[in-house]
Parts: C-alpha cells; structure tokens; sequence
C-alpha cells in the first residue's frame, strides 16, 4: 500500500504508541517498518499471535523481559577468532538470561500455541550464562574466581602493595625526612607510588623524579628505597593483564562455540518482544480480534477512533458492503464525519497488519489490496494548486490505481469549486466506482449527493448526528438516514432574526426544503426508534435473566430431589442387606442344628435363634420409625393442594389427593411422589421453623467448602450462569464477602452474560473488571452484601 495514505490515515501514530511497549531495538525497528499485509494466511497468524500476547497479559501479566541486545553480530565476531570485552560479554549473558527466563514464563501457559512454538525453538545456554557470570563483575572489573591464576597474581599484587605502603610510611614519618618534604602523603605518578618533595631539596632526597607541580614547587619522587619494589608490581600488573585477556579469550570460545544458537535465540526474542507490544496495545485500547470475511463488507460494531482518547473518544457502528458499496457521509461541520472515514480506513489498516481494532464482538473486516484516502487540505502553493486543483489531482491518481479489491475514502468529495459542478463531478465519480464494484464512503454537504443515495441502488446514506438544543455534535453515525446542516437552527439559537431565517427559506428551492422537511421526519422516526428499541432489549434482556433463573431453579430442584430420593433408596438397600446377612446367619446355625445329634442343646439353640429373630425384628421396626415418622396428634382437615409437612423427610411437600377412608394422602415431595398415612404429616412449617435446626450444619458446611473464585471456562452460557448462581449462594452461606469469577476473554460472550446476570442477582453489592495482577479482562471481581 502506498506510504502516502496509510500516513494521511494517521497510521504511523499508531506505529509511535506500539513501538513504546517494545524492549528490544530491533523489534522498535520491525514495528517502523509494520506494513499491511494482502495475504489471508499472513494477518490470520498476525492476529493470532497479537490475540494470545493478550489472554496472557490479562491472565499473569506479559513476559517479564529483561535486557534485550542485539548480540548477533557479538556472536559472529566469536565464531571467527575475535575476542570480545567484557562490555559484550555482559550483554550476552543478559540476552541469554532474558531468553531462559521468557521460556520459562510461557511453559505455563496452556492454548497459546503460536507464542510456545517461539518459545519452544529458544536454546537454553544456563552454562555460558553462568560463566561470564562468575568471571566478569562489570564492565570494567574481573572477578578474582575467574581463574586461580589471576588470584594468585592479586594476592601477591595486594602483598607488594603493603610493603611499598609500609616503607614510604617509615619515609615520611622520620624526622630525617620532615623538613624535606611538602606533605605527608603517598601518592601515585605513571602507575608507580611517589612522595611530594620541595624542589628545593631535591638533592637531598635520592629517588627517580615523575613529576612535578604546575607551580614547580614540587617535585613528585620514587625513592629508591622502593624501586625494585614498584618495578616488581608494574611486573605482576603485566602478569594479571595477560591473564584477563586469557580469560576473556577462553569466554569468547565458548559464545563462538554457540554462536549459532545465541543468533536463534536472539531472533526468537525479538519475536516475542514485537508480539507482546501488540498484546500490551490490544489490552491497553480494550481491543478484539475481528473476523475476517471473503464476502466483500466491512462491519466495525462501536468502532471507536484509536487515537482518541477514551473518555472521549464516541463509538459508532460501521458498515459497508452487502446491500451497498457506497456511503454518502452527510452533517454539520466538526459533527465527526472525517474521524468517521479515518476511524473505516486506519482500522482496515490495522487489522491486515495483524493488530486488534477497538471495536465490539462481532465486527467482521476485509482484505483490501489497496486502501486510497482523499483527506485534508491538500493547498500546494509550491505547485501552484488551489485546494480543488489538489484534491483532484490526488483523486485522478485515485481513479488510475484502483481495482475491485480497493477501499477509497473521500473527504468533501467535490468541494473548492462551483457547487454545481462539484456535486456533477463527485456523483460521476462515486458511479464510476460503484459500477466496479469498489467500496467507497465519501463525505458531503451537497443535496444532491444525498437525493443521489436515497435513489440510486447499492448507495446509500448516513449522517452524524448533532444535538439543536445543545448546538453541538453527538458523533454517532447513523446509517440509513441523510444528515442536515442545522445553519438555519445553529443560526436562531444564537440569535438571528426569524425574519433574516426566513427570508433564506424562501431563496431555497421547494425540492430542497421538502428533502430538508423528509430528513427531520426521519430523524424524528428515528429517535422514536430507537427509544423503543433500547426499552425492548432492556425488556428482552430481564425476560432472558428470568428464564435463565427459572430455569436454574428447576434443575436444582431436580438435583436435590433425586439427591433425596438416591438417599432413600440407599437407606433401603441397607436394611434389606442387613436383613439378608442377618438371615443367611440363622440358616447356618438351623443347618448346623439338622446335622447335630447333641438333642439337649438343640432346644437351647433354638431359643437363642428365636432371641436373635426378636432382636432383629425389634431393631427393623425401629428403622422403619426412623424412615416414617409419625405424628402425636394426626393432622386434620388436608385439603388437595395444601402444603404440608412430611416428617420422615423433613421438608414441605404439596397435597396431590386425599382418601378419607383409608386416612391416607397423595403427596409431591420435589420430584417425588409418595402415598403416607396422616399421621405421618404434620402442618406447614415456615422457612425459619424447618431451617433452624439443620442452619447451622449447612452454614458450616457451607463455610468449610466455600472458595473464593470459580472457574467458567469452557462452559457454555447457560451452564456457566447455572454454576455462578450456585457458587454465589453457597458463598454468601459461607460468609464470603469477595468473589472472583474467572470467565477469560475469548469472545467476551461468557463475561458478558456473567455481568448481566449479576446486575439483576440479590445478593450483589457491586462487580468490577480485574486489575492488573487480579487477572484483568478474564476475571470480573464481585462484593456480596
């Protein structure tokens, strides 16, 4: 695409925000030559990487990068013999150490595999990196570990020191001395120790002159006390320098040695810094990933301008394409028409360079081979051109360059010259691209230009719209509806006279005021419209949270009866197992007794069996009590739907028959349907008198399982709201007062319909989005009363 246009569309600006959350140099420099891409499998990937760099910063924050050089032509110089300082060597290590730590950060994410294939192809070099490490302090230090050899040479250097130290100090403080020298210090001349003597006495103090003062009163002298001393350390500085360069020589092998992976590794690492740039730009603009169509339209849902800010910036919806290829932009002046023709192109511009776009779910993008803009005041006193002169030539080469695959955008098509002529020249030339099938907004003030989409097919118009009462613009778009000026309303709010007003009414022809007169109708129409279209989806929006809710119930309710009934089935299979081991018992002591001649016993044996039988009978009457409890005093007067309780279960149930002769009812016990005796029910308790004595064992159950944060992710809309439901009951039992619920980003349906879901539910107090470090975007973070 032409570099001309995608700066007119303020692309480069937004290069300039992406390039700041870049570490690395090179990928500052991969972002400033970001061009859009034509190919389809190219932006898929682009925008794939930009949409996992953002589930990652929401989720645990970008990769801690550290330092990030550019080692490469480091390493090459390596491979070939070279021997880099300890500057360099530093700077290998860092980028070493910023790559194992990036991979590691990665591995512990799951389903973002375009970001861990880069990840994965980084070689960790832990052993290059602990090397330098343990040699080099700094730029301009090595350490004493860095060999043995250079310890020994220090220790000896630090020991000829002391004793060169110690006999100056014997110089200086001698009476001998005093009056020769100027002061008692040692100081240092061309790397030897010397002591400042009065030029005076120079002859009187036998030593090698270094140097003297800028005023000659002093001379600075090694005394010959020290010489060989000073000559055997200048020896062991040699010793330590060729030692150092031994070292750095022998670290140099190794990154040469690796030379080719700490290339790699550095290219994978700019990758990784240019893709979370775009992630920290998606995040920081509440950016999605559009869909990208082959059917020729564009849909931005609440497009808003990226480079507005966002207290202030309007969202529009932006459609183009199906049903039409032309956009006629018609309103006041300021009202937004050109941001709207910057926000359609700059946001096409992003989105084939693989960067998300602030718009809404849903919006669906194409990939233009080209993308044209005839924008601003393109005046040229240089080249002699009036503003229409330049406009012009701009669109001439417009019209040269096009296919069917083109966006062109016009801003005050025809304007700068005869009204007349200019709105001749712009119909002629939206019909020209229209005939190609080219998708084109332009923007106007000219009526005909609005006559022209109200009745030429696959053109149409829209209008920003603009507020009389508070003379100024609302910047919504609306599609469908041509705008109007507003100077004869602007006019009278600040004043002018009716009669000056009406005067210019009437110099207007009749078509135009009646195309005025439609267009305020519409308008009109529209509002009213639109009023009723919010109250039905606020309307539709409650009906769908109650039936959701409804429907929640009912399968709780389900759950909790077969729940009840499984407990009563199990407590059955019990007492017919026991029943049963208890009878198998009594028929081996019977069969025992057949075979056994000892006839007294037998009697005995008997008796004992009988006992046992007794016992048993006693013990299984008392379960069955224990299933069936009866009341002292029978209830009376049950009536077919009253609510009565059952006391065996503990619970409430509803009267589905009575019969009065065999004093039994039919009852409905959740999903349960049981026949009981009367004296088996009792009256309806309320809430409080069934709850208090289980109140306590529920809330400390409650309390014991009770968690702070659910996770949605997964699970489709109507479970995940079954199961927020749940987990907000359970948690205000629990005594809970903070929630988080983990929903992701995806599409934002799931926490979309989780937000709505909590604004209507009881026992909310208030919900934000996560903060950083909370989980972001993914998480929505909820107060209970």
């Amino acid at each position: 695409m032409n570099e001309k246009y995608l700066k007119i569309l303020e692309f480069d600006k937004i290069q300039d925000i992406l390039s700041t959350y870049a570490i690395s140099e090179n990928a500052k420099d991969k972002i400033g030559k970001l061009k859009p891409s034509t190919r389809r499998e190219v932006i898929e990937l682009l925008l794939e990487q930009t949409s996992e760099a953002q589930k990652m910063i929401v989720t645990k924050g970008a990769i801690p990068f550290g330092s990030i050089y550019d080692v490469r032509l480091k390493a090459k110089k390596a491979s070939i013999g070279s021997i880099l300082d300890a500057k360099s060597l530093i700077k290998v290590k860092e980028t070493l150490r910023t790559a194992r730590i990036s991979k590691s950060y990665v591995e512990q994410f799951e389903d973002i595999p375009v970001i861990s294939s880069i990840s994965d192809n980084i070689r960790v070099s832990k052993s290059i990196e602990d090397e330098i490490e343990r040699a080099i302090i700094s730029e301009t230090e090595i350490s004493d570990d860095a060999s043995t050899e250079l310890r020994r040479i220090r220790r000896q250097m630090a020991n000829e020191k002391q004793s060169i130290k110690n006999k100056l100090n014997e110089i200086v403080t001698s009476a001998k001395y005093a009056k020769i020298l100027q002061d008692t210090v040692v100081t240092v001349r061309n790397d030897r120790f010397v002591l400042p003597v009065k030029s005076e006495n120079r002859d009187q103090f036998p030593g090698i002159v270094h140097d003297t003062s800028s005023s000659g009163a002093t001379m600075f002298i090694e005394p010959m006390a020290i010489v060989n001393m000073n000559n055997h350390l200048s020896a062991l500085k040699q010793e330590e320098y060729r030692e150092i360069e031994r070292i750095l020589a022998y670290l140099t092998s190794i990154v040469g040695e690796f030379s080719e992976e700490i290339i790699y590794d550095c290219e994978m690492l700019e990758e990784l810094d240019f893709i979370m740039a775009k992630g920290k730009l998606s995040v920081s603009m509440d950016a999605i990933e559009p869909k990208i169509n082959q059917d020729k339209y564009v849909r931005f849902v609440n497009a808003r301008h990226p480079l507005i800010e966002k207290d202030k910036v309007v969202s529009s919806t932006i459609e183009i394409g199906k049903s039409y290829t032309t956009l006629v932009i018609t309103g006041p002046n300021t009202g937004g028409k050109t941001v709207t023709l910057k926000t359609l192109g700059l946001l096409c511009i992003m989105l084939q360079c693989g960067l998300h776009i602030p718009c809404d779910i849903g919006s669906s993008g194409y990939i233009f081979n080209n993308i044209f803009a005839d924008i601003g005041d393109e005046q040229s006193i240089a080249q002699s051109l009036s503003t229409f002169s330049a406009h012009m030539t701009n669109i001439v080469g417009i019209m040269n360059e096009v296919d069917e695959n083109s966006l062109v955008l016009f801003d005050e098509l025809g304007a700068g010259t005869d009204p007349v002529e200019g709105a001749g020249l712009a119909i002629s030339i939206l019909d020209t691209l229209k005939e190609k099938d080219i998708l084109t907004a332009a923007t106007t003030h000219y009526s005909e230009l609005k006559n022209y989409a109200l009745t030429v097919d696959k053109v149409t118009n829209a209008s920003v719209e603009f507020d009389v009462n508070t003379l100024s613009p609302t910047y919504r778009l609306i599609i469908g509806i041509p705008g109007k000026s507003n100077a004869f309303e602007i006019s009278q709010k600040l004043g002018l006279s009716k009669d000056i007003i009406q005067r210019a009414r009437d110099t207007i022809h009749t078509e135009s005021i009646k195309v005025e007169d439609v267009i305020t109708k519409l308008d009109k129409i529209k509002n009213e419209y639109e009023e009723k279209k919010q109250r039905l989806e606020k309307e539709l929006e409650d009906a769908e949270f109650i039936r959701l809710k409804l429907e929640n119930r009912e399968r709780r309710a389900q759950q909790n009866s077969e729940k009840i009934l499984e407990e009563a089935k199990n407590k059955a299979r019990s007492l017919v197992e026991e029943a049963k081991n208890e009878a198998d018992e009594i028929n081996k002591v019977l069969n025992k007794l057949k075979k056994s001649s000892d006839y007294k016993n037998i009697d005995k044996k008997m008796n004992e069996i009988k006992g046992r039988i007794n016992t048993f009978k006693d013990k299984y009457a008392k379960k069955k009590e224990e299933l069936v409890k009866s009341n002292e005093k029978p209830i009376e007067n049950v009536g077919v739907g009253d609510i009565v309780y059952v006391n065996s279960f503990a619970q409430n149930a509803k009267v589905l028959s009575v019969d009065d002769k065999k004093n039994e009812v039919v009852v409905q016990l959740g999903a349960i349907k049981m026949t009981l005796k009367k004296e088996n029910i009792s009256l309806e308790k309320k809430d409080n008198d069934t709850k208090s004595s289980k109140s306590g064992k529920i809330m400390k159950s409650k309390a014991q399982g009770a968690t702070t944060s659910v996770d949605l992710r997964g699970m489709d809309l109507e479970t995940a709201l079954m199961e927020v439901d749940k987990y907000i009951d359970d948690s205000y039992l629990a005594g809970l007062e903070q929630l988080t619920i983990i929903h992701g980003v995806g599409t934002l349906v799931l926490k979309k319909g989780v937000q709505s879901y909590l604004k209507k539910h009881k026992h909310i107090k208030n919900y934000r989005d996560g903060q950083y470090g909370e989980g972001g975007m993914g998480v929505t973070i909820v107060t209970l009363k």
